[in-house]
This record gives structure tokens, C-alpha cells and sequence, in this order.
């Protein structure tokens, strides 16, 4: 992994590195890239894995990935050569689930179709929310209408995002993402999104206390400088930023203060 930036330039790499007792690692453009079939693991990622997984420092995976069930997605890194179980990983998808039924709500889906398995148990009769994720060739003109419809039409709109990121990328060039589609309907509906999924500080607290950590403890490394690094900082982590995936240099530049 090639690191570009962090938030330990005022002490340096190894005196922070004392401290350090877990590391959370993004997934998508840091361990592989998404694509065609499974995508392609990323040079060099699954041997760094394995040598977290064999030092004294607890490994978690935390990911704003929405196209597959966790069992599924997991299943794929698997396939591309990568130790990780399903309890090892954290997708947006189970703690909006777990968020429905604190709140008793009933959600529209705007998702993609391989995501559709994960709320099979949830109540989706009468909408009273709308979820909306990396849905791909789902954010149709339809799609998206309809889940504006949803919300427009309600008392007390309800838009739930699976992570709020610009783009990503994949093995043929770079994509939209969630964020820009969350955008437009918070723009046509005159209302705020709840992010589930990273950037959010209870996202990455849900992390942690699956760690037993406290937040100065870990680190976080991701390809994203927002959504990652500075999601990870605001929370009071450690954050480093790879060259890999989404990294372009005029973005790193544009976020330095990050």
C-alpha cells in the first residue's frame, strides 16, 4: 500500500505507531478494484492483510459497499485470495436495517438489485422512508422519481443514504456514486440526508466498539481523503491515505487540510 497522507506528520510514522492497537481498512480501491466478475485484487493487498492478521494489532474492514449482501461480498474477496471473514467486515446496509426497526420505519429501496436479499426481512409495505445506495444501472429517471414521490409525498420526509461518496473506481475507469444521487433528491425534496455508512462518526464508533478501542488507538486507511481519512480524524483516529483506487493528486492537493 503507498501512503500518501496523514494526520502524523507532526510526530512522525513511528512514534504514532507506538500507540496502535487496531487498523481499519477500506476495501474498494484499497485492497481490490471493483469490475468485470469479482474486479482484481490490488498488487501486494492480500500479503498485507495477512501480515496485520499475523501481528499483535486487531484488522477490521469497514466499507461504503452496497452492491451485494455482506455474505456475498465477502464471498468475492475470498475468491480474489483475501483471509476475511463476514464478522471482520462492516457494510452500511446492516446498520440501516438495525436503524428501520430502532425507529419503526418502512423503506422505499432505491438499491442495486444484488442488495435487495439483505432487507428481505424488513417491512417495506406503506413506505415511510426512503433508502437509496450505489444502485448503478438502477439510478434510472423512473428510479429516481419514484423515490422522490416517496419522499415529497410524506408529512415527514425520511432519506436514508448508504454512504454519501462522489465517485469510486473500477477496473474500466471511474463512477458516480451514491452521493451525487443523494444530492439530487435532497435538492428536490428541500431536506438533509442521514449518511449510514462512512463518513458518519456512529458508522465508525460502531467499529470501534466492536474493537473494544478507544478512537486514538486505531488507525484508518482508506483511499477516499474525505470520506475515509476525514471521517476517520473527525472521529479522533488516525488516518493515512493509499495511492491506490480513487487517489488523483489534484484531489489530495484540494484536501490537504483534511
Amino acid at each position: 500500500m503507498r501512503i500518501q497522507h496523514s494526520n502524523m506528520a507532526a510526530t512522525g510514522w513511528p512514534e504514532c505507531a507506538k500507540s496502535l492497537k487496531g487498523v481499519i481498512l477500506d476495501l474498494c480501491g484499497v485492497l481490490y478494484d471493483s469490475g468485470e466478475g469479482d474486479g482484481v485484487a490490488i498488487s501486494g493487498s492480500a500479503a498485507a492483510v495477512k501480515k496485520l492478521k499475523e501481528s499483535d494489532l486487531q484488522l477490521r474492514f469497514c466499507t461504503n459497499e452496497t452492491q451485494a449482501t455482506r455474505e456475498k461480498f465477502v464471498g468475492k474477496l475470498q475468491r480474489l485470495g483475501f483471509d476475511i471473514s463476514v464478522s471482520e467486515v462492516f457494510p452500511p446496509a446492516p446498520a440501516a436495517i438495525a436503524v428501520l426497526k430502532e425507529r419503526g420505519l418502512r423503506p422505499h429501496l432505491l438499491v442495486h438489485d444484488g442488495l435487495l436479499d439483505e432487507f428481505d426481512g424488513v417491512d417495506k409495505s406503506n413506505p415511510n422512508c426512503v433508502i437509496i445506495g450505489d444502485a448503478a444501472e438502477n439510478f434510472s429517471y423512473k428510479n429516481l422519481n419514484e423515490a422522490f414521490t416517496v419522499l415529497i409525498g410524506l408529512e415527514k420526509p425520511v432519506l436514508f443514504s448508504l454512504g454519501q461518496g462522489r465517485y469510486y473506481k473500477e477496473t474500466d475507469g471511474l463512477k458516480l456514486d451514491v452521493g451525487v444521487y443523494m444530492k439530487a433528491l435532497e435538492y428536490a425534496c428541500d431536506l438533509k440526508a442521514e449518511v449510514i455508512g462512512k463518513p458518519s462518526p456512529t458508522f465508525f464508533q460502531s467499529v470501534l466498539n466492536d474493537m473494544g478501542l478507544q478512537p486514538h488507538e486505531v488507525l484508518m486507511i482508506g483511499d477516499d481523503l474525505v470520506n475515509d481519512v476525514g471521517g476517520a480524524q473527525r472521529c479522533g483516529m488516525k488516518g493515512v491515505q493509499v495511492r491506490t483506487g480513487k487517489y488523483r493528486q489534484i484531489v489530495s492537493r484540494d484536501f490537504s487540510s483534511c
